[in-house]
């Protein structure tokens, strides 16, 4: 599916150009020429990008700016046929991923486009730090299990099975499926205890282990996380 693209810009020629050249180029285009019009496109549609011009006719684009980043975290190029510093560092400070003044060679608007898409694909594709399952956190770059808020102890080995379950919440996954998904490091010391040390992570985070609400063992398969808070 193409990258879809909302170009609010009141000059036609230019929205109408940008238009047939990104089309060209494998990205869907829809203009629109106001504020008014263009915030109702991003309410009943689904963008990828935002090109905002900074001179609308019925509405400041630092204003359209400031309302589509209050609610949506979608990239937002402007444009402005003004070549102040300062319209550049408020639209920045405003929340526009970057900037580029009028006139333009639409090969450079393309090519900022196309960065800031990758940059927003970047973060989409890189994992929260922390995992939240209700008073339960689950924080990767700490290696730390935290159940509200308390630190609870877990080797190392525990830490890779815990965040392999919880990474897969609702999955249902063999013992073989745990070791696979849980070796980032070298694991062989605890092939044959998977049982051992599910008991002991929910020693260290369930209220009571007998009856866990987080971790199910699923007779005969393995083990699921549950996500209950």
């Amino acid at each position: 599916m193409s990258e879809r693209v909302l170009i609010i810009d009141d000059d036609e020629r230019l929205a109408a150009m940008l238009s047939t050249y990104l089309s060209k180029r494998g990205y869907g285009v829809v203009t629109r020429p106001d504020a008014a019009s263009g915030q109702a496109a991003l309410r009943e549609g689904a963008y990828d990008a935002l090109v905002l011009d900074v001179m609308l006719p019925d509405l400041d684009g630092f204003e359209v700016c400031r309302a589509v980043r209050a609610t949506s975290a979608i990239p937002i190029l402007m444009l402005t046929a003004r070549g102040d510093e300062l319209d550049r560092i408020i639209g920045l400070e405003l929340g526009a991923d970057d900037y580029l003044p009028k006139p333009f060679n639409p090969r450079e608007l393309l090519a900022r486009l196309r960065a800031i898409l990758r940059r927003q694909a970047r973060a989409a594709a890189r994992p929260e730090p922390v995992l939240r399952f209700g008073a339960l956190e689950i924080d990767r770059d700490a290696r730390e299990v935290r159940v509200q808020g308390e630190a609870r102890r877990l080797t190392s080995h525990q830490f890779e099975l815990l965040l392999a379950l919880a990474e897969r919440a609702g999955r249902v996954l063999t013992r073989d499926q745990l070791m696979e998904a849980a070796r980032g490091e070298s694991l062989e010391a605890f092939d044959r205890s998977i049982d051992v040390h599910v008991s002991r992570i929910r020693a260290a985070i369930e209220d009571d282990p007998r009856e866990p609400r987080f971790i199910k063992t699923v007779r005969g398969v393995g083990y699921v996380f549950t996500g209950a808070g």
